[in-house]
């Protein structure tokens, strides 16, 4: 028994310091504003998530953002916070839909049900926590003429994260997805033993 749950922290430590470091590997995305960035650090929460259990994949999220915040934060905590929920969302449902039935298929329809559920939660993260922090820096006018700049009939905030923030925010979940079912096959007999 301690064996084992030393082994699930050591693989949660190693998951956690490369969604760490994948959050530094981001890059512009098209059709967004400047400030959005893609990255895949969600992934090594999934596949801790689907290896070891829901709650493990939380941990991953959690210390990637804890790592993030005292090591690199810019956003005085806010944008590590947003990170981290978002990431639960996406990783807690998907491993509790997988734990059910640990099949191919139920792990692609846990992921897809998970990067759903990222999207519509990226909404009310997004308008209640993230942006009124940004409006601190940058006023909405500012922030939404970002987006107008990409679509000029945008007429608010709620408007901006549904049309554009909610889909990238799915697209985000599904190719963190595709990336973890590439990979899971051949690191899951090292995470298993």
């Amino acid at each position: 028994m301690k064996k084992t749950n030393i082994k699930k922290y050591v693989v949660t430590a190693m998951l956690s310091a490369v969604a760490f470091v994948l959050m530094f590997i981001d890059f512009p995305t098209p059709l967004m504003p400047s400030f959005i960035k893609m990255d895949i650090s969600e992934m090594p929460a999934l596949i801790a998530s689907f290896a070891l259990g829901p709650w493990w994949g939380v941990i991953v999220c959690f210390v990637k953002n804890l790592l993030n915040l005292f090591l690199h934060g810019q956003t005085g905590g806010i944008g590590e916070l947003c990170n981290f929920l978002m990431g639960i969302s996406f990783v807690l449902p998907a491993g509790y839909i997988y734990k059910v039935n640990k099949t191919k298929k139920n792990a692609m329809v846990a992921s897809l049900i998970g990067s759903v559920i990222m999207a519509v939660c990226s909404l009310p993260i997004n308008y209640f926590i993230s942006y009124p922090i940004y409006e601190r820096i940058m006023s909405l006018d500012a922030i939404i003429g970002m987006y107008r700049v990409i679509l000029p009939t945008v007429k608010n905030l709620f408007e901006c994260l549904l049309i554009f923030n909610a889909p990238f925010t799915l697209v985000k979940g599904i190719l963190c997805s595709v990336i973890t079912f590439l990979v899971y096959k051949k690191i899951s007999g090292f995470i298993k033993n």
